[in-house]
């Protein structure tokens, strides 16, 4: 069984979620997904050793190196045009301000999203509910545009965005595993 890129989207969710106690509708339900799809990310994610079962958390220190070292690899984003979308990467208010570039040579990346509310290059999005989902969940928007930082960015780029996801994942409001 491989892994597919909506399991790192339910694995994110659990790990900064406030609440360690769900069911897998509501799981579903938050994140755009089907509850058979939710289970069957957990089975995935159960396999690769990034979720324990016993505790119904992800394996924090497994998914940290799998989201800063292998999702990169394993999930290579689609660059397309310019669209409408929700921003992601360096212009998401998770590193808005972090890094310092050079006047108009970054790209705004976005997710595409009819109803968004930006303009800039389309990155595709881990799962295609993410646009909508990381408007209704701050902190599950902001991993997720530190996950993308780490999937496009240089390696200076790509290691502030680790520092903050790690910081993020380890934070006392989401509980440890």
């Amino acid at each position: 069984m491989n892994l597919l890129p909506q399991d790192v989207l339910v694995m994110l969710k659990l790990s900064v979620a406030r609440r360690t106690r769900w069911t897998y509708d509501q799981l579903g339900m938050a994140l755009g997904m089907s509850m058979s799809m939710v289970h069957s990310s957990i089975k995935r994610a159960t396999q690769a050793r990034l979720y324990d079962e016993n505790r119904r958390r992800p394996m924090r220190a497994a998914l940290e190196e799998f989201l800063v070292h292998g999702v990169k690899y394993a999930f290579p984003p689609d660059i397309g045009t310019v669209t409408r979308g929700v921003p992601t990467a360096f212009a998401a208010p998770a590193l808005k301000g972090e890094l310092l570039h050079d006047s108009g040579a970054e790209a705004v990346y976005v997710w595409p999203y009819p109803e968004g509310e930006h303009r800039g290059v389309s990155l595709s999005p881990l799962y295609k509910s993410v646009p909508e989902v990381a408007l209704r969940n701050a902190r599950l928007y902001d991993a997720l545009s530190l996950l993308d930082a780490i999937r496009i960015g240089r390696v200076r780029e790509q290691q502030r965005a680790a520092e903050l996801l790690k910081g993020m994942l380890r934070s006392d409001d989401a509980p440890t595993a």
